[in-house]
């Protein structure tokens, strides 16, 4: 017959016991709640693919999570008899009525998608759009290795309403390292005008830079240039041979407005939005931005991001149809950079708005 076990032996068994108790609670405390949607298909989504119109509903998650979801069996449909069937074909044609139940658990992209306060220069804003003066540093989207602390977090911070559109109302977009306007809906309707005006080339976007080398040639050139994935380095683009390799038309208009040896303050207009349109353009007219060590653009001490400023953004208002103008301040860091090379920012030599 088994011995009892003494004392200390059953103490310690009770501590092992305790232990495995508490360390469960602290599993169960630390792991991500488990969050059950319903969604009631739509008039409107009739006939169309399970995937998209799920993409739709739980906005925060892309596309290719929700069929990530689906195969892990994470999407259900409610049968007439009360009972739940496992869906686990994207392409899956819905139809009005039918109820969906999705389980989900927080991921880094929807947990991107929450309010952050934070300290934004508005320069207009009315009840339809504002626009904002974005400082360097500040990511537009929530992306990988930047889930928090982005533009779209402080849009959601500033009104609830921002959370209905996509993208929070961002309708354009400036890299981390570039200042400057950008526009950003406050309507679904000002938001879809706004793209279309862009798409339709309606918005006038200005940038002032600072790029290496001294200027040569005429004051104003036109850089026509298609520009590609650039095939010996993935993460950058690269002026492109359309009838060779896979791009998109790009325009730019480039003006000197001072230049020195060492290099050369310019304005640039966009004519279309290519990715990286500005950076790529200079550099194939041999004028790298300086600070810009993606494209290869030299150092300048006491810069640590890329000479570029959005500066002057004009347009018809959307809504209103009234001219809008506005201008960012040419910041701080920019103005030193443009003193070390030699130059002095001069209000006179900016061009008038075309």
């Amino acid at each position: 017959m088994p011995q009892a076990p003494t004392k200390p032996a059953a103490q310690e068994a009770s501590a092992c016991a305790l232990e495995a108790e508490v360390g469960t609670e602290l599993l169960d405390e630390l792991e991500p709640r488990l969050e059950v949607r319903e969604i009631t298909i739509p008039t409107a989504q009739h006939g169309e693919r399970l995937d998209r119109v799920l993409a739709q509903h739980l906005r925060e998650f892309s596309r290719s999570h929700v069929q990530q979801l689906m195969a892990e069996g994470a999407i259900e449909v409610c049968e007439s008899s009360g009972a739940t069937r496992v869906v686990l074909k994207p392409a899956t044609r819905v139809r009005v009525g039918q109820v969906y139940r999705a389980s989900l658990k927080p991921t880094p992209q929807s947990q991107a998608f929450v309010p952050q306060t934070m300290d934004l220069r508005i320069v207009y804003e009315d009840e339809h759009l504002r626009i904002i003066d974005k400082p360097p540093g500040l990511v537009v989207h929530p992306a990988p290795g930047n889930w928090s602390g982005t533009l779209l977090n402080g849009l959601l911070a500033l009104e609830a309403q921002a959370a209905t559109l996509p993208r929070a109302g961002i309708v354009h977009r400036l890299d981390k390292d570039t200042s400057g306007l950008m526009l950003v809906a406050r309507t679904r309707v000002c938001q879809d005008r706004l793209m279309a005006m862009i798409a339709a080339r309606e918005v006038k976007r200005e940038y002032l830079a600072i790029a290496q080398g001294a200027w040569r040639g005429p004051q104003e050139v036109e850089v026509d240039a298609a520009i590609g994935r650039d095939p010996q380095h993935r993460l950058r683009m690269a002026v492109v041979d359309l009838s060779r390799q896979a791009g998109k038309a790009a325009r730019t208009t480039v003006r000197c407005l001072a230049t020195s040896e060492q290099g050369c303050w310019v304005h640039c207009r966009l004519h279309t939005g290519r990715t990286h349109q500005i950076r790529v353009h200079l550099s194939h007219l041999g004028h790298r931005l300086f600070g810009d060590s993606q494209y290869g653009g030299p150092a300048l001490e006491g810069l640590q991001r890329q000479a570029l400023h959005a500066f002057r953004l004009s347009l018809h208002h959307p809504i209103t149809g009234e001219w809008l103008s506005c201008r960012a301040d040419w910041p701080a860091d920019l103005d030193a950079a443009l003193q070390a090379v030699g130059l002095r920012y001069n209000e006179e030599q900016l061009p008038a708005l075309a």
